[in-house]
């Protein structure tokens, strides 16, 4: 069924198709005397963004009858005119626009991928699925502009903040990227420079006041289980709540001069980045904590496995559980996250030096040297954790 109101596209099973009549003078140039694409949505508005897009670049080809636009609709229709030589040419158009973003994400993933986590395949992989919603999964040289902000503005329709919204286009810029360098390609990334307002629906998280740790960590120390020992365990190292839900008794380490617990990768939690890969002091309520962890569980078994029954830490589940127990301690702008952001305060509070902070917390250090040696000794990093932590 013919459709007025998007332009140059037709309906079937509620689908629009883009169809577009070859002019006359140019019918030499094709097998047939019409052109008809999918446009793979049932949605008028995207139909008519992608349908003027589809006219605009045959305009251009009609118009100066180059006939290596990477960018070219209907180039699978050309036909093969004076043998070889005309179908090394649209090989040649073939080639230029590159692979599939679906297969384009496999040669990623083969090279990138190596000892990467769960978090870098993950997004990607939902960045390349949000695109191919949107635009269809096709040659890296086909997507646009149009693709991309039309990519861009879906995403925050969804409801997505800036600063997610930003990371998976980022991950789109860096499978572009990477497939253009390696197979030379000769076309833009169309996501590069792409405008986005990062801060747009975000809010600053807030750090949890000095006095509110206090009265938390009593509630703790009374109600004294399993889900007050992670709270406890979380307010005074600064840890991720999956990182801390996801340990083992045997990362915990008392016996030493320094009671430290190990934040390493296991298969049912990995770490965020590499930096996050580290060893923690264990001073004021942490170390309470820890020893209650150690005391009541097995070695070999979790720490906390209320949270760990299936194949993943399931540290949904405890953050949803946790936040509901703190809202009567805390502003309504924060949530257990927000120990972090007072680990970082409170450190900064003593005038700790932002290398040891960084370390401690497991965030990344920029800097060629910060890449050299170990870090800092285990006891350096006490004494500023000693300071930090001390009733004021």
């Amino acid at each position: 069924m013919q459709t007025k109101r998007v332009p140059f596209t037709y309906t079937r099973r509620g689908f629009f198709y883009f169809s577009r009549r070859i002019p006359n003078d140019l019918l030499d140039h094709y097998d047939t005397d019409r052109i008809v694409e999918g446009l793979k949505t049932k949605s008028a508005s995207v139909a008519k963004v992608r349908s003027l897009i589809a006219a605009a670049k045959l305009e251009e080809y009609w118009h100066q009858l180059r006939v290596a636009n990477p960018n070219l609709p209907g180039v699978h229709r050309l036909k093969v005119v004076g043998g070889s030589h005309s179908m090394t040419t649209v090989q040649a158009v073939r080639d230029d626009l590159g692979p599939k973003l679906s297969h384009s994400l496999d040669v990623y993933f083969r090279h990138k991928g190596q000892d990467k986590s769960k978090v870098f395949f993950n997004v990607s992989r939902r960045a390349c699925g949000y695109l191919i919603d949107v635009a269809g999964d096709k040659e890296l040289g086909l997507y646009t502009r149009a693709d991309a902000l039309a990519f861009r503005d879906g995403l925050r329709k969804k409801g997505l903040v800036g600063s997610s919204v930003g990371r998976l286009l980022n991950c789109l810029t860096a499978v572009f990227n990477f497939n253009v360098h390696e197979l030379d390609l000769k076309f833009q990334n169309p996501f590069s420079g792409v405008f986005l307002d990062k801060k747009a629906g975000t809010k600053k998280r807030q750090a949890i006041t000095i006095p509110q740790i206090h009265k938390i960590q009593a509630a703790c120390r009374q109600e004294d289980d399993d889900i007050r020992w992670l709270v406890s365990l979380i307010s005074d190292t600064g840890m991720r709540l999956a990182e801390a839900a996801g340990l083992l008794c045997d990362d915990f380490d008392l016996s030493g001069g320094i009671p430290v617990v190990h934040v390493r990768p296991h298969p049912w939690r990995t770490l965020k980045t590499d930096s996050s890969k580290r060893t923690i002091p264990l001073v004021g309520q942490s170390l309470w904590a820890a020893e209650r962890i150690v005391a009541m569980t097995k070695p070999g078994d979790f720490a906390f496995p209320r949270y760990n029954k299936g194949d993943v830490t399931n540290s949904n589940s405890a953050s949803a559980s946790i936040n509901k127990w703190l809202r009567p301690f805390i502003s309504p702008d924060c949530s257990l996250h927000s120990f972090r952001h007072s680990m970082r305060d409170r450190l900064r509070a003593v005038e700790c030096p932002a290398d040891i902070v960084d370390q401690i917390g497991g965030w990344t250090t920029s800097g060629i040297g910060q890449a050299y040696g170990s870090g800092y000794p285990i006891a350096v990093l006490e004494k500023w954790l000693k300071e930090a932590v001390r009733p004021q």
